[in-house]
């Protein structure tokens, strides 16, 4: 395979950025035989005219203004490298891609995930919300910075990854206001027989209610399941059943979608943790996340 000879590319991009050989020289504190003798050889590999001159000084031909385009986008994302390893972007935003796993509460991912953008230098997430053991393959290959799940890595995966729970809260029933005053007399025994809202069941909430619900002797009437967690929150809503969501999220919940409180329960736990292929938590950004998590959840 023949490689682009990339320091042969450095000259070509900065007398292109420059104007001028003479000028590219100074800053690459290189002679001008050195640089021009480079270029040529760049052109030769390309097979192509890179310069015309124009008068004392030169320009881009048609194929030039190309190279120079690519040429500016590698050594650009060379620099975003750099300050990436480092942590420190100068003049950029600091980027954090967060891969949210699709059964998480949408209140609790933002709860979870405002810190980063709380912090002194400028942040700009990227969510991407998907089925966790995908999310973690994405990981892996480092397309994602981290995964926002809520349950820990399989290791049966094979993938080295690291779990790093952020904390845990109780759950609260909630439902319509009519709902709500039906069934709040007697919870959690009213909860029998009454119309329920579920998540899906590869969902680490949906094991723990189940296992709730049966060491009680509970059975509900399950009205509907759902993936998204935002869809099941509207079909509560509109009075369809009953659902369970996170206790740390509670007052949020009840405000955005106008339901009432039926009763609160700690003995179903929902856990959150963030997965990342680092054992130690180097991101200023996912630093801030876990901080604040572990101090604000219960």
């Amino acid at each position: 395979m023949n490689w682009l000879n990339y320091h042969h590319l450095l000259y070509f991009w900065m007398a292109a950025r420059e104007g001028s050989i003479t000028k590219a020289c100074r800053q690459l504190h290189l002679t001008q035989p050195t640089v021009s003798g480079q270029i040529r050889v760049l052109e030769r590999k390309l097979k192509l005219r890179l310069f015309e001159r124009a008068g004392r000084s030169i320009r881009l031909t048609d194929a030039g203004q190309m190279v120079y385009r690519y040429a500016d986008e590698i050594f650009s994302l060379g620099r975003e490298l750099e300050e990436a390893l480092v942590g420190q972007p100068a003049g950029r935003p600091l980027r954090l891609v967060v891969g949210v796993a699709d059964a998480l509460p949408k209140l609790m991912v933002h709860r979870l995930l405002e810190p980063a953008l709380k912090l002194d230098k400028e942040v700009r997430i990227t969510c991407i919300d998907g089925e966790p053991d995908r999310l973690l393959a994405r990981l892996a290959l480092h397309e994602i910075d981290l995964v926002v799940s809520d349950y820990p890595a399989n290791p049966q995966l094979g993938m080295k990854t690291f779990n790093h729970l952020l904390g845990d809260c109780g759950v609260s029933f909630l439902g319509r206001n009519d709902l709500a005053r039906k069934y709040r007399r007697g919870f959690p025994r009213s909860l029998h027989g009454a119309p329920m809202l579920l998540p899906a069941e590869n969902s680490a909430l949906r094991r723990s209610l189940e296992q709730w619900f049966e060491e009680r002797g509970i059975r509900p009437v399950v009205r509907g399941v759902f993936t998204d967690s935002a869809l099941l929150k509207a079909f509560g809503a509109f009075g369809d059943g009953i659902f369970a969501a996170p206790t740390a999220v509670e007052d949020e919940v009840r405000r955005m979608y106008r339901v009432g409180l039926i009763g609160r329960e700690e003995g179903v736990r929902e856990r959150f943790y963030a997965i990342s292929v680092e054992k130690r938590l180097k991101h200023p950004a996912v630093v801030a996340i876990s901080k604040v998590a572990r101090r604000t959840l219960e």
